[in-house]
């Protein structure tokens, strides 16, 4: 008899979905992390000051709070200390001349709004949420279930039979339209066009990439309709909370655990092999990892015996742009230029759908952008826990930076050594000059900063390979059930009893522990 049901490699959110869910129903789940703490991507430290607790990678919880595994799980979660800090104001945008613009949860406020700035937008702006409403139930499932099964091809016959064939395919068309095409049709305003250029970025995708219209659909559906939250103490509480719920469950996590290679018996996984040469038996084994540290590392040994559509699929599989962190102790309040921004959730700094298009392009090129798109987070506003009284915590998120250098899209930053230092902070003071610019007296207020390259964020986190932290590009050819690779289907390896979750899967990147929670569901979790 195997030591465990499942052997669970890597401890993010998809694997601590899939380890709460499958010991619920009495599995013997062990949880291994090669890292010297659980929660991969969601990571609370005093990386500044002493009291000063900060999100140091992912920080809103909007996508698991709106998610089936929060749905499965949110109340046991909640009895183990997860619990939500809110804000009526989830986003806002501030152009280089100082204009703003702040969504609401209130859709009627929103629709006044929009159509004081631009005759008709507010009303279009209610018509996109809607339609994502009304669609929910045809679109979540083709975006987070699971595609290749039998409810699901139900229910594209269905939605064929309503629409009709042609119908259905109109309605494919305009999903795969790209966000600039999406603002640029029907928002007047430029202001309105700015506020969601740079969510794009946030998929992983950029203005001109196919779908990103409708992902700036669903993200200003679920902004309105639940917010961005964020979790009191930092997002190293939700791990706690998982953490605990697994164990009550029987189930047991261990850090400092490097798996070495995955032990494979006749075509069948059967367990792991640790890097101190201990060996532990599984019925199955879930990896919640990259591609390349599933094959390449973990199945080194099983390269040659590997198809060749596993083998092609890897060499042809894609990381996409770097990420590139910021984080502010500040003495005293956020005193923005703009008025009615103090309790945002998130400000994107950013001019206009051509600002996100261009900082993005450059990139992608390997070039340090002239002017990045810049996300604000301001996390102690709705959880005035993070940080002592009387003093605030910003959190900043470049979404495009270069996972490796060619060059200072500027001409002003040397980087011929790559990410270094060096590198790192001059990049660091040009974010920072344009923050400073929408803040009142910023510079005097700054207490202490810490910033992370693509690279440190890679040698926290393997998987976050070049800073990517989306798994791999999410273009079109790398998504829904291409992703990773043309073949793949589902969470199946071309090993028997082995499966690949995590953000290199269906459903893609975030916070949703999506690949998690429909691998635990195929398992009997």
């Amino acid at each position: 008899m195997a030591d465990h049901d499942h052997i669970i490699v890597g401890s993010g959110i998809n694997a601590l979905v899939a380890a709460a869910m499958l010991s619920s129903k009495g599995k013997r789940v062990l949880v291994l992390e090669r890292g010297d703490r659980f929660g991969g991507c969601m990571r609370t430290e005093e990386i500044t000051l002493p009291g000063f607790h900060h999100d140091v990678m992912a920080a809103t919880f909007v996508l698991f709070l709106t998610s089936p595994a929060h749905a499965a799980l949110g109340s046991d979660l909640a009895r183990h200390g997860l619990e939500f800090c809110h804000t009526p104001q989830p986003t806002a945008v501030i152009r280089p001349d100082g204009t703003s613009l702040v969504l609401t949860t209130d859709r009627a406020a929103n629709i006044k709004t929009l159509n004081a700035l631009a005759p008709g937008d507010g009303d279009r702006h209610g018509a996109d949420v809607g339609a994502i409403e009304a669609d929910a139930p045809f679109l979540f499932a083709l975006l987070g279930g699971e595609l290749w099964s039998w409810p699901t091809a139900k229910l594209l016959i269905q939605q064929a039979w309503k629409r009709g064939l042609r119908g259905l395919a109109a309605w494919m068309g305009e999903a795969l339209r790209p966000i600039r095409a999406w603002l640029e049709s029907n928002y007047t305003s430029d202001l309105v066009q700015a506020l969601w250029a740079p969510w794009a970025l946030h998929t992983g995708l950029t203005t001109e990439s196919a779908y990103g219209g409708q992902m700036g659909k669903v993200i200003a559906f679920a902004l309105e309709a639940a917010g961005a939250p964020v979790v009191r103490g930092g997002a190293g509480q939700a791990v706690d909370a998982f953490r605990r719920l697994i164990e009550e469950n029987g189930g047991e996590l261990r850090a400092g655990a490097d798996v070495d290679r995955i032990l494979v018996q006749n075509g069948k996984a059967t367990g792991v092999r640790l890097a101190d040469g201990s060996e532990l038996s599984a019925s199955h084994v879930i990896c919640s990892v990259a591609p390349g540290q599933l094959y390449n590392r973990l199945l080194r040994d099983e390269t040659a015996d590997l198809p060749d559509s596993t083998t092609s699929g890897l060499n042809q599989f894609r990381h996409g742009r770097g990420n590139f962190q910021l984080h502010y102790a500040i003495d005293g309040p956020i005193k923005w230029k703009s008025e009615g921004l103090e309790d945002v959730a998130l400000i994107h700094l950013a001019e206009s759908i051509d600002s996100v298009s261009k900082s993005s392009n450059e990139a992608e090129r390997g070039m340090l952008p002239v002017t990045p798109t810049i996300c604000v987070g301001q996390p102690h506003r709705l959880d005035p826990s993070r940080c002592p009284e009387g003093k605030s915590i910003l959190w900043l998120q470049i979404p495009d930076a270069p996972r490796t250098i060619k060059g200072d899209a500027a001409g002003e930053i040397e980087t011929d050594g790559g990410w270094t230092e060096a590198t790192r902070e001059a990049f660091a003071d040009r974010i920072e000059a344009i923050l400073a610019s929408h803040i009142e007296g910023f510079a005097e207020s700054v207490l202490a900063r810490k910033a992370y390259s693509p690279t440190d964020l890679e040698t926290m986190n393997i998987n976050l390979v070049g800073g990517d932290p989306y798994g791999g590009s999410c273009a079109l050819d790398q998504f829904f059930i291409w992703r990773p690779f043309p073949h793949s289907t589902n969470n199946a390896t071309a090993i028997a009893n082995l499966h690949h979750i995590g953000a290199s899967t269906h459903p893609g990147p975030g916070l949703g522990g999506g690949s998690g929670f429909l691998l635990a569901k195929r398992l009997g979790g």
